[in-house]
């Protein structure tokens, strides 16, 4: 019997009685980040990393039963032995180890490997089998520095200013929002953000994060507040109502879908910066090979081209149908 087995409520550990990441409620949920795709409601008991408690209880409810534990703090069930290990995805984001009889077993997630200055940096986790995540598995993605990103990013709000212009950039309100706001917080006088960012932010304060203050838009905030400002959205916002009331504004996407050509123009960007909280096809190799993994199941993403891949390199793999990926941040908080 496998350690982890893929079924139709999630990955499951018979030997342990729990499933990691469910897309269906269950008894024992361990997760590893708290996006929607990998962090859902229903569950009776949730395991995570204690920097995704607040996380999940603002998205799933406060009533949730949930444990929270560190980084490589170990955790039985049944016999089986479970610990989390920064994934550098996200604020909370960990690796699952689960070990059984000297058989270890590693579900990463989603990762990358370019420290971002504010989530746990990765750390790859020596194990037999490894089940990865991968979004961007072609050679084709290829991040830059993220300091190179930013100083483009910082070049553009400048130029924005220059012409009387708001700047709106766009992210996900868990990941890249903090990214954004971590490493841009002096870029202009004030910033302002959607409901969405806005209350991820202040909870993340709230606990502690050193995140700047934002001002939350709202129906009654006045059009003169964002001239030279930056304004934070999530990309749902785009092509919307609510972008209206930045006129004259310059519109940048942040996504490590930026990399294909096209996809700015079909996002009715201005500007597209490449910036991903997923690991490129060199991380993805290199957290490959550094787990030392002698069978490796992918997931969602170019999964059937990354496995391939693999196989021809000598690496045994085989794709692995998932839902995650599938809604990775529904952005359901008010504007």
């Amino acid at each position: 019997m496998q350690l982890l087995q893929f079924t139709d409520k999630g990955i499951n550990c018979p030997a342990g009685d729990f499933y990691i990441d469910p897309w269906q409620p269950v008894q024992k949920a361990v997760i590893t980040h708290a996006h929607s795709d990998h962090a859902r409601g229903g569950s009776q008991n949730y395991l995570c990393h204690h920097d995704s408690v607040p996380i999940l209880q603002l998205r799933l409810g406060v009533d949730i039963s949930v444990q929270g534990v560190a980084y490589g703090e170990k955790i039985r069930m049944n016999g089986v032995t479970i610990s989390l290990h920064p994934a550098g995805h996200v604020i909370g984001s960990a690796q699952i180890r689960v070990e059984h009889d000297g058989v270890v077993w590693v579900a990463s997630g989603d990762y990358k490997t370019e420290y971002d200055g504010i989530s746990a940096a990765f750390e790859p986790v020596p194990c037999q089998t490894f089940i990865t995540e991968c979004t961007f598995g072609l050679p084709v993605y290829n991040w830059q520095p993220q300091q190179v990103v930013f100083d483009n990013i910082r070049k553009w709000v400048y130029d924005n200013q220059q012409v009387g212009k708001t700047s709106v950039l766009l992210g996900y309100s868990l990941g890249k929002a903090q990214r954004l706001l971590y490493h841009l917080r002096d870029i202009s006088p004030e910033i302002w953000a959607h409901g969405a960012i806005y209350i991820t932010n202040q909870m993340l304060r709230d606990n502690g994060w050193d995140l700047p203050e934002l001002h939350r838009i709202t129906p009654d905030t006045p059009h003169s507040v964002f001239k030279n400002n930056l304004v934070i959205g999530p990309p749902s916002a785009a092509d919307t109502t609510w972008m209206r009331r930045f006129n004259p504004y310059s519109l940048g996407v942040c996504s490590g879908w930026m990399q294909v050509r096209g996809h700015m123009r079909r996002r009715n960007a201005d500007a597209g910066f490449i910036l991903s909280d997923h690991a490129d096809w060199n991380g993805l190799l290199t957290a490959v090979k550094a787990t030392g993994a002698e069978k490796v199941y992918t997931t969602h993403g170019f999964s059937s081209a990354f496995a391939r891949y693999l196989q021809e390199n000598g690496i045994p793999a085989e794709e692995v149908k998932t839902e995650y990926g599938v809604t990775e941040e529904e952005e359901t908080n008010p504007s």
